[in-house]
């Protein structure tokens, strides 16, 4: 199948592959396991996503919770708010109130609340990027920064979709994903037909992948995986079809087992095109997050998996343990 597959767009210049090893043998758990170290010792200046910054509008604030925390999240006019979620009155959810002139109102007694605080409450620091709405939230060690830690964006004219989805994991089993691409060809063939690694440094892995656009037929680009954050993998197409384009991984804690997903495609070109290809955004961006959820349905069911066999591990280097103590 692979000998019959049909690129189109931009040719690629030719570049050997490190290894024509089977994908089983260049993905080496010791080497993931590695990158993915020095991953979980990156800052995180104390930021955590929430969701697509355009899901958080209008008169109805959204809830969300974070390493254990209930948050409300709502706009007062174009300015991001997030807050504690439970009142300050008698604990009611927020969550299920109403904004009102930008200011939100409880459910319960009809208390409002701003950016101003009530008594210990206090909304905490948030910032939207245009694409992705995000709080920050203390973190015992951890600097913090006055805006989240992310790889370079396009800066020209873009399209961009945002994935979210909840999966029993932790943030580290979704950056593992990540850092194996190896698995892509044979856990998901309906998206990706063959994948080459070009090169590898301790931080970067840069790779050749064939698109499925339908059937055989491919886009074939260039591109690198980095994470510049513990909870964070970007892909950067840096040849091909889309140059400056990225996939940004990101994974919040919701608590102990529990992790959201919250994957943004921010796509740009310099074809001609594109900038008719904006007249349909919101239809693409449906079909942006569509095809990332078919992927996550599985690479969730990979990060699932992950995380079950280290808690199996963990409980049985426990128990050799208290057999040794004994």
């Amino acid at each position: 199948m692979i000998n019959r597959l049909t690129h189109i767009g931009r040719a690629l210049p030719l570049r050997p592959s490190m290894s024509d090893r089977p994908d089983w043998m260049q993905a080496n758990p010791v080497r993931i396991e590695r990158a993915l170290a020095r991953s979980l010792e990156r800052p995180t200046g104390g930021w955590y996503v929430l969701d697509a910054s355009y899901r958080i509008q209008g008169e109805k604030p959204e809830r969300f919770v974070v390493e254990g925390q209930e948050l409300v999240a709502w706009r007062e006019g174009a300015e991001l708010r997030v807050a504690p979620a439970p009142c300050p009155h008698m604990g009611a959810d927020l969550s299920g109130g109403c904004v009102k002139e930008g200011r939100l109102v409880c459910p319960w007694h009809g208390l409002s609340l701003g950016a101003e605080g009530h008594g210990s409450w206090r909304s905490f620091t948030a910032f939207d990027d245009g694409v992705l709405a995000w709080v920050q939230l203390p973190e015992a060690g951890e600097e913090p920064t006055d805006r989240p830690i992310l790889s370079p964006r396009p800066s020209g004219p873009t399209l961009h979709g945002v994935m979210s989805m909840e999966g029993a994991c932790e943030p580290q089993d979704v950056v593992a994903n990540r850092l194996d691409p190896w698995h892509g060809v044979h856990f998901h063939p309906h998206s990706f037909a063959r994948l080459r690694l070009l090169e590898v440094d301790d931080d970067v892995l840069t790779l050749r992948v064939s698109y499925r656009v339908v059937g055989p037929v491919c886009i074939e680009v260039d591109a690198t995986f980095h994470s510049p954050d513990p909870r964070t993998i970007t892909m950067t197409i840096v040849d091909g079809e889309g140059v400056g384009s990225v996939v940004e991984t990101h994974a919040t804690p919701i608590g102990p087992g529990r992790s959201r997903v919250i994957e943004a495609t921010i796509a740009t070109s310099d074809r001609p095109g594109f900038r008719f290809a904006k007249l349909g955004g919101g239809f693409i961006r449906q079909m942006i997050e569509k095809r990332a959820g078919r992927l996550w349905v599985e690479d969730t069911e990979y990060a699932e998996r992950r995380y079950a066999l280290r808690m199996e591990a963990d409980r049985s280097a426990k128990g050799k343990r208290r057999l040794e103590a004994v």
